[in-house]
């Protein structure tokens, strides 16, 4: 057993302020990029990272929180919880690099897309030739309707609920959450281009993890499985060489690609992107998605926020319940799922660590 994480911060200004004091604590390097826009309360917003250990290692392993905004409540008591209880265990041969806050307009907002309603995790595409998702089409006004009254809600969730009988809940998650890229205001969009967290992305990687020509990246998220449960989810297909590593390193790890895992097959996740930005490393990476609520709590949550955003004011008087719905989609503030998640967490970054030690 490990000691868990404190409780989850209520606000991004906290978690970004716990998170920047433990890196402190820890002796991390910190870099702060900004961010254009303000945060829900007017607050700067940023990517933070935190650099610990030799800069010229020869491996690297990356912790990045809030890809998805609002996951990053959890994700970011993790990387903290990480800086003051294993940062002081670090080998001289390996560095971590903590990314905190990749989507921070989302985290603050409390939402799982970013400034543009993009989901970027769908926004690493080839935007020469993006995706097509025609069955989201068809259901894109139930998914989000014009209105959000009592009565549109049972409407359109008892028609979803229909398509999902007709065609079986693993194609309906796959329609609905693998990526779409022709309804701006609709869930799980991809954008239309790359989007201010993918471009800062693109222009830092190589530098963050440079030297190091081997390095494990471990991507936190919540909102999907069983309470509490970590489930290691690699975009890689069974049998390739990345997957194998990852196996290697972790054990149980689900392939999206070959149907094993609790998330759809995906378009444009950053994971399956970063072999290209980083020739000549091996990566060994994995999504952990910790289960929060049930998928059609997860779903609704979603949709109201999606609405909220469209055809709503995100900052008129309906905005704050819909930010706590979503909140508590993603986000437990039960003490024994923190508990769980953090020994997850433990289990994860330290045989990722002595997998790189070897």
């Amino acid at each position: 057993m490990t000691s868990e994480a404190r409780q989850l911060d209520t606000t991004y200004r906290a978690a970004r302020g716990r998170f920047i004091d433990a890196a402190a604590r820890a002796g991390a390097e910190l870099s702060s990029f900004p961010h254009p826009l303000a945060g829900v309360e007017g607050e700067e917003l940023a990517i933070d990272v935190a650099q610990l250990g030799d800069p010229h290692a020869p491996n690297a392993l990356l912790l990045i929180s809030a890809t998805h905004g609002v996951e990053g409540y959890a994700g970011s008591a993790l990387q903290s919880w990480w800086l003051d209880e294993r940062a002081a265990q670090l080998g001289g041969d390996i560095r971590v690099v903590v990314v905190h806050g990749f989507n921070p307009v989302g985290f603050s907002w409390v939402r799982r897309v970013n400034e543009d309603n993009v989901d970027l995790n769908r926004n690493f595409v080839d935007w020469t030739a993006p995706p097509t998702n025609e069955a989201y089409g068809e259901i894109a006004d139930l998914l989000v309707p014009l209105s959000w009254t009592d009565e549109t809600q049972s409407t359109s969730t008892g028609a979803l609920l229909e398509v999902a009988g007709k065609i079986g809940l693993d194609q309906f998650q796959q329609v609905v959450s693998g990526g779409q890229y022709d309804h701006p205001t609709g869930i799980f969009h991809g954008g239309s281009g790359p989007v201010w967290s993918h471009r800062w992305l693109v222009e830092h990687l190589a530098d963050l993890v440079a030297p190091s020509t081997r390095a494990g990246v471990i991507d936190l998220h919540t909102g999907l499985g069983d309470w509490g449960h970590g489930e290691l989810i690699s975009h890689e297909a069974t049998g390739s060489p990345g997957y194998n590593r990852s196996a290697e390193w972790w054990g149980d790890v689900r392939s999206m690609q070959s149907g094993q895992s609790v998330s759809a097959a995906l378009s444009g996740d950053w994971l399956g992107a970063i072999n290209t930005m980083l020739p000549g490393v091996e990566l060994t990476s994995a999504a952990l998605e910790y289960g929060t609520v049930d998928v059609i709590s997860v779903l609704q949550a979603l949709r109201a926020d999606a609405w909220l955003h469209a055809h709503g004011d995100p900052t008129g008087d309906e905005a704050p319940a819909i930010r706590a719905q979503v909140r508590a989609a993603f986000a437990d503030d039960d003490p024994a799922w923190l508990a769980k998640i953090t020994e997850r967490f433990a289990e994860v970054s330290d045989a990722a660590l002595a997998a790189l030690a070897r």
